[in-house]
């Protein structure tokens, strides 16, 4: 009993010793979201807010590079045992979720529980995101339940799984059939709990009612206007983190003895364009703007901040994007799909036409990178010692579309093979840039005699309908993972359709992913990475185009600001009310 008091008491002082600053409201921008659901998100907008309401086990260090994982609500690394086949987590005591009427009014304490029921969620092929198959391999016991659960319709989350435990209160295994490092890391370092009770009270749909022990708590969310984030009262303190590297010397000084989060609450205004987003920055409405292309040139002279911005103290932070931009070939679809030589010729023409190189210079001005691989840079699978060079031969593609009979008509656009015309549709989010890719993409086409057409929508609605397969090419990106498994199981045929839209699907390709999910050595996720990019160029079923130039511009009051790679870090932040004023 006296335990039990002494436990409510240290836990009333954690919830009244700090409190965040309601006076410190951080303003970004952000593309509009979809779900707080944090196992059903299929967008980075979404994924960046519910970063900040959900905790997974572990975080991807705010400051490492190379990218390593970091106790979050874990109280220790991750035990890694049997070969790479056992893992065990161990979780903090005392942490609690923010408050919820399933609570009933009592404080709900996170434990190991939480954690399996979030990796079945996780799983379940009836969620939107059609579950996780190459876990749902890994996991041992886990195919079982979930090919019932697909035959079903309903996933049983109290029956059993042998390889996902809670070994009691606290502790959390997980074993598998084989050792996969990138899969389970992610699983460990973007998968946050739930309270299962919260979940079954919405009737399984928590889009808008999210519940977690994250920094934040959703206040407000209006849907293609704003979002509004407030502290949770509940949340722990926590210290900005340490750093060996020299580059990161006065930045730590600069945190040092803070208690976290200072942050009272953020205002997210859903903007698409990214100059809107420069002229909110300007007049100080946003205290930072991820800006791209030629709109964040505008504020450079010759690649460096012009002088009138670094006057005002504002900084820029600029690194290439976790993420791969790439063309698209729906391979079912009946015009450009299939395998047969005629239409793998007719996709590879596409792409030589595909002028990358005029992409980032022009487009993209100068902000991005051509792409020559898969996995982008600063990602394990990464090939730095590939040339930089561009597939661009539009004599190439016109000399390949003639040999398998793709012939021009009267018009001077070609027709298939059948004689019917040739008419190939071009699919992207809603935006300017996309306005000038279609510019670029158009002219590429007229110079090897294809005809074009475009469609643009708002950005979940194309998501949406790549999801069904309701498109012909697509250009965009994909990734955010410190691993270059994303983008590479793009391709891989166990993936559900959402994954891999192009619904490609190689033997060969999918033995080439599985020899670099087994490897934990650096150089053989190299050489396994480089072969895939070789088959994909081969079968064509998706062309890499640019690796995106991330420009962050930060107003001189905000303070604890460091590069975003791989997710949103709020919690770390800090403003100067007065400077702002």
């Amino acid at each position: 009993m006296i335990r039990c008091l002494i436990a409510s008491l240290l836990t009333a002082f954690t919830l009244s010793a700090h409190a965040a600053d309601p006076a410190k409201i951080l303003r970004i921008a952000s593309a509009d979201i979809d779900t707080l659901d944090p196992h059903q998100y299929s967008d980075d907008p979404s994924f960046q807010v519910i970063m900040a309401i959900f905790e997974p086990a572990f975080e991807w260090d705010y400051l490492a590079s190379p990218p390593k994982l970091a106790p979050l609500t874990a109280s220790a690394p991750v035990e890694i045992t049997d070969g790479g086949k056992l893992w065990t987590i161990r979780l903090q005591h005392g942490i609690l979720f923010s408050d919820d009427p399933a609570f009933k009014g009592k404080p709900r304490e996170l434990v190991a529980d939480d954690y399996v029921y979030a990796y079945k969620r996780w799983l379940d092929p009836n969620g939107r995101r059609g579950g996780a198959p190459i876990i749902a391999d890994l996991i041992v016991g886990a195919r079982a339940v979930v090919d019932a659960a697909r035959t079903s319709g309903k996933f049983d989350f109290d029956r059993r799984i042998e390889g996902l435990r809670a070994l009691d209160r606290y502790t959390v295994q997980i074993s598998l059939s084989e050792p996969n490092y990138p899969n389970i890391r992610d699983v460990l370092g973007f998968v946050g709990a739930v309270p299962r009770e919260v979940v079954e009270a919405n009737n399984g749909d928590i889009r808008t009612h999210p519940v977690g022990t994250g920094p934040f708590r959703l206040r407000e969310w209006k849907r293609g206007s704003r979002i509004m984030l407030e502290a949770n009262p509940r949340y722990r303190e926590v210290r900005f983190p340490q750093s060996s590297k020299p580059a990161h010397a006065a930045l730590v000084a600069s945190m040092k003895d803070k208690v976290l989060p200072q942050i009272g609450a953020i205002e997210i205004s859903i903007i698409d364009e990214d100059l809107t987003r420069l002229l909110q920055f300007e007049r100080g409405a946003l205290d930072f703007a991820m800006l791209r292309g030629e709109v964040a040139t505008r504020l450079l002279e010759n690649d460096k901040l012009k002088p009138a911005y670094s006057a005002r103290g504002i900084t820029r932070i600029v690194f290439p994007e976790p993420f791969l931009f790439s063309l698209y070939f729906h391979v079912t679809d009946p015009a450009i799909g299939g395998m047969n030589n005629e239409r793998i010729a007719l996709r590879r023409a596409v792409a030589l036409a595909f002028d990358t190189g005029e992409l980032s210079r022009v487009v993209y001005a100068g902000q991005a990178i051509p792409a020559n691989q898969i996995v982008p840079p600063g990602v394990s699978g990464h090939d730095p010692t590939l040339p930089r060079k561009s597939l661009y031969d539009p004599a190439a593609a016109r000399a390949l579309l003639d040999r398998v009979g793709y012939k021009p008509g009267g018009d001077g656009y070609r027709n298939a093979p059948d004689g019917t015309p040739l008419m190939l549709t071009l699919s992207q989010r809603s935006g300017a840039i996309s306005r000038e890719i279609e510019t670029l993409f158009k002219k590429n086409m007229d110079a090897i005699g294809i005809r074009t057409s475009f469609r643009q929508a708002p950005f979940q609605d194309i998501i949406k309908e790549l999801e069904k397969g309701q498109f012909q090419l697509y250009y965009g990106g994909f990734g955010g993972s410190p691993s270059g498994y994303p983008e590479l199981t793009q391709l891989y045929s166990k993936q559900p359709q959402r994954i891999n839209v192009a619904q490609f699907k190689l033997p060969e390709y999918d033995r080439t992913i599985e020899h670099f999910l087994r490897s934990a050595d650096d150089e053989e996720q190299i050489a396994s990475a480089r072969t895939a990019s070789e088959l994909a160029r081969a079968y064509m079923p998706q062309l890499p185009a640019v690796f995106r130039l991330e420009n962050i511009f930060v107003q001189p009051w905000l303070q604890g600001f460091a590069a975003p790679v791989f997710s949103s870090y709020w919690k770390y932040l800090d403003i100067d009310v007065a400077r702002r004023r």
